[in-house]
């Protein structure tokens, strides 16, 4: 039999202290750290498990002032390279996260590694020879939970140029740093993250990061396993009414005529709504999401361009060299790009997301463009990117792509979706000849008679065919491409967590109405940021009720045209926040008919 455990008192004292645990960044106390106690924080990190027990650590204490002035200048220039990196909004957080703990902790402990200690072959580390640094990291856990039950804290500082600070300590060559801690007594313990209250990041559930037996089997200890998608639309609900219905009397008090923002103030009424309160929270900071992904149906020339210039211009992408990222940095938005489907293999690169779920589609005119397996994999692709992006500080999300050939599988989807006839909804795309557009119309209408959704009687308008949620995916797989059906699960995701998402053209349309499908009341998160040049796209938007919010005639792609709209969709919600009612402003109102004046309560 097991040893018994232990009383529920010291049990719960575990818990406790690993829940309590904080990184402090400031309000540390002048107060000296007394040696028995720094001695038995360090005892405690000094009895982590390492491999084959070679102990790789080594702890090297600071406590001289000077000292730790010059390594905070140290700090504070790659803290200030940093920040110059970051769009306004996630800079305008940073700066309220000044870091202090250099100074004001009495103590700074740097945690080091020595990869060589323990010889030649210490046990463990044949196969994987970062298991030292490994180790490290569980003295630097052991040692933040010792300090957390002597009531000290301890805060992690990285900004710093790892060698940088070796040359100023002094270490040997081939000792790497991996932590610098600083620990003292602090005034008070937040009741949470100061990551997560300031906004910076969001924690993830736990549910969101166990799987059972395999990777992708998600499932919590003695639950079923989770069906991502499933779970996603369960969580998707239409918008409440009660914030709507605030949201559009605020607006109705503000100190201008009512109704006088057009098509703004609805968009600020449907984001209350999905918030579920008025005002909603300001969509910023942005992060835009490029879905790439190549597809089979390129080998029928529906266009001129090489398959190669899908991996090309997500180089390009990361290089920021595209217009995405033009416009992404005159807005303050993030950009990633999602391998979720390019046929040539990527190297990593800062910005970049390897979710490649296959090498490409398949070509939808000979059979199904995706398995049933791989449609379903896209999806939570998706699901999961925009929960790593909202869990990372997003507040909205912007939805792009790459892909060359991809307006034919939108064209197709549309089609699908809508019942619309193919010769109506296939667009030029990157800007074909008449041949090559009159070759792409019967490409996407063999593809759909070849899977059973030629079109039949025109539909009534804006009714599109209603299908299941199983037809949905088998439309997808038929004649989608990896990126529709993963920019339909960001959709969902973002929807399930309540955040807006918005649309930009044909790709993400017809993606769009795959997502519909999928759970209906996912268009409580989305805004149409414009109406494309493709007649595919035009088509989608009357089909979800969705009203692009600009018109000019743009075909690229990237996430542009949604990027375009942002500050639109900002500025929407700030008006909420920031401007006076006309009762706060002294300001009269419209007189009624008897010379009162009139606000509207």
């Amino acid at each position: 039999m097991s040893s018994p455990p232990w009383d529920t008192p010291d049990r719960e004292a575990v818990y406790r202290v690993i829940a309590e645990r904080r990184d402090m960044r400031e309000g540390f106390l002048p107060e000296p750290v007394d040696h028995s106690v720094l001695t038995r924080v360090l005892e405690a990190a000094h009895r982590a498990p390492s491999v084959g027990l070679t102990q790789p650590w080594d702890f090297l204490i600071i406590r001289d002032a000077a000292k730790r002035e010059r390594l905070r200048a140290l700090a504070e220039r790659q803290r200030a390279s940093y920040a110059s990196t970051l769009p306004p909004a996630r800079a305008a957080r940073f700066d309220g996260l000044k870091v202090e703990a250099i100074r004001e902790a009495p103590v700074s402990i740097v945690v080091t590694c020595d990869p060589t200690r323990g010889g030649r072959n210490p046990l463990g580390r044949h196969v994987q020879p970062r298991t030292a640094h490994y180790s490290v990291a569980c003295a630097v856990e052991n040692l933040w939970l010792a300090a957390r039950a002597e009531g000290l804290g301890v805060g992690w500082v990285s900004f710093f140029d790892e060698r940088e600070l070796a040359a100023e300590l002094g270490l040997p060559a081939h000792v790497e740093i991996v932590a610098y801690l600083c620990a003292g007594h602090v005034a008070a313990f937040p009741p949470a993250p100061v990551l997560a209250l300031t906004g910076w990041a969001r924690r993830r559930p736990l549910a969101w990061a166990v799987h059972e037996e395999e990777y992708g089997r998600r499932g919590l200890p003695g639950e079923d396993t989770v069906n991502l998608l499933e779970q996603t639309a369960a969580a998707i609900g239409p918008p409440d009414a009660t914030a709507v219905r605030d949201a559009r009397n605020h607006q109705a008090r503000l100190t201008k005529p009512p109704g006088s923002l057009g098509v703004l103030e609805e968009v600020s009424a449907r984001l209350a709504g999905l918030a579920g309160q008025c005002p909603p929270p300001l969509p910023e900071p942005a992060a835009v999401a490029v879905f790439a992904a190549d597809h089979g149906v390129h080998a029928q020339g529906v266009t001129p361009w090489p398959q190669e210039v899908t991996a090309q211009m997500v180089a390009n992408f990361l290089a920021g060299g595209a217009v995405v990222n033009a416009f992404a940095a005159q807005v303050g938005a993030e950009v990633s790009v999602v391998d979720v489907g390019v046929a040539a293999e990527l190297d990593a690169a800062p910005g970049l997301l390897p979710r490649k779920v296959a090498a490409g589609t398949a070509d939808m005119t000979r059979g199904p463009a995706m398995t049933a397996d791989e449609a379903r994999r896209a999806v939570e692709t998706g699901i999961e990117v925009a929960r790593d992006l909202v869990s990372a500080g997003a507040r909205c999300l912007v939805t792009g792509d790459m892909g060359i050939a991809n307006t034919t599988a939108s064209a197709a989807l549309v089609a699908a979706f809508t019942g619309l006839p193919p010769e109506q909804v296939t667009g030029r795309g990157t800007g074909i000849d008449d041949a090559t557009h009159a070759r792409k119309i019967e490409v996407v209408r063999t593809a759909l008679a070849l899977h059973g959704l030629l079109p039949g009687d025109p539909p009534e308008a804006g009714a599109p065919p209603a299908v299941s949620r199983r037809e949905a995916l088998e439309v997808l797989a038929a004649v989608g491409g990896l990126e529709h059906a993963a920019i339909a699960g960001f959709v969902l995701g973002a929807a399930a967590l309540r955040v807006p998402v918005v649309l930009d053209g044909v790709i993400a349309g017809s993606a769009a109405l795959a997502a519909a499908a999928l759970c209906p009341d996912v268009l409580a998160a989305c805004v149409a940021g414009h109406r494309s040049a493709e007649p595919g796209h035009a088509a989608a938007l009357a089909a979800l009720g969705l009203r692009p919010l600009i018109d000019l005639e743009l075909r690229l792609g990237e996430g542009t045209g949604a990027l375009m709209a942002l500050p639109l969709v900002q500025g929407a919600v700030r008006v909420l926040h920031e401007v006076a009612t006309f009762d706060s402003a002294g300001v009269s109102g419209k007189e009624s008919g008897d010379g009162n004046d009139v606000i509207t309560e």
